[in-house]
């Protein structure tokens, strides 16, 4: 029998805390059943396994980081939206890395979860909304978004690795980031001939 209280969102939630203190790699549903104070066994009546458990950890931090993207940006258009969003992003990764680390490592998801959760679609939404702004259309649309998620994610990737060792502070290259894609993206290159969708 299941003890009581105990659900897939406590063990999801248990998973995320655990993740951010100890890196999604370290993760062990022992380790988990030990945080909530319960039997291995018992957390199976909830989650099938740690790679059901990492599923659904990236898609509560889908939703988190989704949520604060949407509140960032809420109201902003062009440069503003980028700098907010970039910055809602960061600030996610730094908050909670292993959640984080989550969104970006290829996980196995119950397909009838990721139905349902609207964190995933919302992001890309959000992501082709800062850039509509910049007047792009597809394909364009598809690389920029390419483009901003491996520069936000390089960097957030590298400064949490220390990788920034240079007496220049990170925060003042972010900021000059920032400033090179707001000038790319007002700027993009025209199409190559025979580029296409």
């Amino acid at each position: 029998m299941a003890r009581a209280g105990l659900t897939a969102e406590r063990v999801t939630l248990a998973g995320a805390e655990l993740a951010d203190e100890v890196g999604l790699d370290q993760v062990t549903m022992s380790q988990v059943a030990r945080r909530l104070g319960v039997k291995d066994a018992s957390l199976y009546t909830h989650v099938r396994g740690l790679e059901d458990l990492r599923g659904r950890i990236a898609l509560l931090a889908a939703d988190e980081k989704t949520i604060g993207i949407a509140e960032a940006t809420s109201g902003r258009a062009g440069k503003d939206a980028l700098v907010a969003f970039a910055d809602a992003w960061r600030e996610y990764a730094h908050k909670h890395p292993g959640r984080y680390m989550a969104t970006q490592t290829p996980v196995q998801i119950d397909p009838e979860l990721a139905a349902k959760a609207a964190g995933p679609r919302r992001a890309v939404e959000l992501t082709y909304g800062v850039l509509r702004g910049y007047g792009l259309t597809e394909p364009d649309l598809t690389d920029a978004v390419r483009l901003l998620r491996s520069t936000f994610h390089g960097f957030v990737a590298l400064e949490a690795a220390g990788g920034f060792a240079h007496e220049r502070s990170p925060q003042q290259s972010w900021v000059r980031a920032l400033d090179a894609l707001h000038t790319l993206l007002e700027h993009w290159p025209p199409p190559q001939e025979g580029d296409s969708a």
